[in-house]
């Protein structure tokens, strides 16, 4: 069942480097680990084996001791523009959108979209596991603003 729970988390950041860096950075999810405070791994599911629209991957997430499997598929992809998965367990919808700047730079901006709600299961996992949907979209909104942060530092520190 899904509650037709809408949220939308959002953060955006410039970053000082080409858009063709950034998104080298951004177009493969399984880096999220890199970036991401909560994100342990993503790994491309079996028969899939390259990163594009309707690629399958497996995440592993963790906050505190507490961690958790999830499964996404991507919904777009268009090189250097935008990179956006679905999960499949909660139908939320990450997203990444790059936009070139007028000095030369990128914009990124990051988003958690409900477009169709968010599952009961997962909405019960929040509330017992997690602090609640409000602790929990807080904890998220510091961790997109982190991931940015990492993305900014790796670009601007590989276009010097």
């Amino acid at each position: 069942m899904t509650t037709a729970y809408d949220e939308l988390l959002e953060a955006s950041i410039v970053i000082d480097a080409p858009i063709s860096q950034v998104w080298s950075l951004i177009e493969d999810p399984r880096r999220l680990a890199d970036w991401s405070p909560q994100v342990e791994s993503v790994r491309l599911r079996d028969g899939f084996e390259r990163i594009g629209p309707g690629a399958e991957l497996t995440h592993l997430n963790r906050e505190g001791e507490l961690t958790w499997t999830t499964h996404s598929t991507i919904v777009r992809f268009e090189p250097e523009r935008e990179l956006a998965f679905r999960i499949t367990e909660n139908r939320v919808v990450w997203s990444f959108e790059l936009t070139p700047t007028a000095a030369g730079g990128t914009q990124v901006v990051q988003q958690r979209r409900t477009p169709d709600g968010i599952s009961d299961y997962s909405l019960d996992l929040t509330e017992n596991y997690l602090g609640g949907q409000n602790a929990f979209s807080r904890l998220l909104r510091d961790g997109m603003r982190q991931t940015l942060d990492r993305i900014k530092d790796a670009a601007e520190r590989s276009s010097t």
